[in-house]
């Protein structure tokens, strides 16, 4: 298989690790989960491993030998390689007090640490507003994770993964609180610590629209150097139906916050997730890419991962033919709007291991040019 071919693959079907003991991957919690990092061809994905989907796969992977290489297989016959990253080091080391840092910031992809400053939600114990492909609760339920991180947990965990395994950035998410502001307080809270001790290390924070957009700026003067607010979905319909507690915030009110955060972090360093396959039309996320790349907001165009012990464990992910013709679009018009991932300071769009849109963004840069 062609490797873009096989990214893609890997996304929508997942990958079996068989009952292999040397492969680590990550269950339950917020973010990119029940998923594993693996290197093909030079890109680094994130691939589902731990899902329903992935226990059905016809993509196999070996143990890996002394390197971290393994063979990549569907259906028994080899379709190329790929390299797991290794376990990082300050995944032995513990906080100040007595916290193992692997509880407070994961590694993703290969040189990206990630965390859930607050590991719960508003809404997540009601099934009524709760997002129903979330399980933020799951990794604090199976106690992998703690329930708040404080600052100090993020300035110590983000000085050792740095000195010892070399991240490049910091992408800090929350669980939405009940506070007006949406977590952006919680947030800058976070990035003044870490910019203490790391002053230089990029850092995106994720948050809901606060009531305030003053916020934008406050989290920008702490030090935040990228900001997402992600949508997931687009057709009210589907946002009513998924998402019905977060779908209360109105797509105007986003689009109005969209406006005020290019305004202070500048085009092409505030992004959102937009996660296709949950019913949303291609049109409908086409469309909406447009609209956001032309305010200066990158659309980080995503393959919904069923996970495990959510309302939606047993949803189908989309269609490999269908991630191919949004990807290939919305690269399209990325490229033409010289608002590429690469551009980038940080976060999820940077690091471009949930999805393949950086390969397509690549192809249309490469016939432009």
């Amino acid at each position: 298989m062609k490797s873009d071919e096989l990214l893609i693959a890997l996304q929508t079907f997942g990958l079996r690790l068989g009952n292999s003991q040397n492969i680590q991957g990550r269950r339950g919690g917020a973010g990119p989960t029940d998923h594993k990092a693996v290197r093909i061809a030079g890109t680094t994905i994130m691939v589902p491993v731990y899902n329903l989907a992935s226990d059905v796969s016809p993509f196999t992977a070996s143990d890996p030998d002394d390197f971290g290489t393994t063979t990549i297989m569907k259906n028994g016959e080899q379709v190329g390689f790929g390299l797991f990253p290794k376990v990082p080091e300050f995944y032995k080391h513990f906080s100040s007090d007595g916290v193992p840092f692997w509880k407070i910031a994961q590694l993703h992809s290969h040189n990206v640490l990630a965390t859930t400053v607050l590991q719960n939600c508003i809404r997540y114990n009601d099934k009524e507003t709760s997002c129903q492909f979330c399980a933020i609760g799951e990794s604090l339920k199976n106690e992998t994770t703690i329930a708040f991180k404080k600052p100090h947990h993020l300035a110590e965990v983000a000085k050792a993964a740095y000195e010892l395994d070399g991240i490049e950035q910091f992408v800090i998410t929350t669980g939405t609180p009940g506070t007006p502001d949406r977590g952006a307080k919680i947030l800058y809270d976070s990035v003044v610590a870490i910019k203490k001790v790391l002053p230089d290390l990029p850092i995106q924070v994720q948050c809901e629209p606060p009531n305030d957009f003053r916020w934008f700026q406050k989290l920008k003067d702490a030090g935040a150097d990228t900001l997402g607010m992600h949508l997931e979905a687009v057709e009210e319909e589907v946002r009513q139906r998924i998402m019905k507690g977060k779908a209360e915030v109105p797509m105007d009110y986003y689009m109005e916050a969209f406006e005020a955060a290019v305004e202070v972090f500048g085009r092409g360093q505030v992004s959102t997730y937009l996660l296709a396959g949950l019913g949303d039309s291609a049109e409908s996320l086409i469309t909406m890419s447009r609209e956001l790349i032309q305010i200066g907001v990158y659309p980080f165009v995503v393959p919904f991962v069923p996970v495990k012990n959510t309302p939606l464990q047993n949803h189908p992910a989309p269609d490999r033919h269908f991630m191919k013709m949004v990807l290939s679009e919305v690269g399209q018009m990325l490229a033409e709007a010289d608002l590429t991932s690469d551009k980038m300071k940080s976060g999820c769009g940077k690091c471009g291991a949930c999805s393949t849109l950086k390969v397509y963004e690549k192809k249309a840069l490469e016939v432009i040019s």
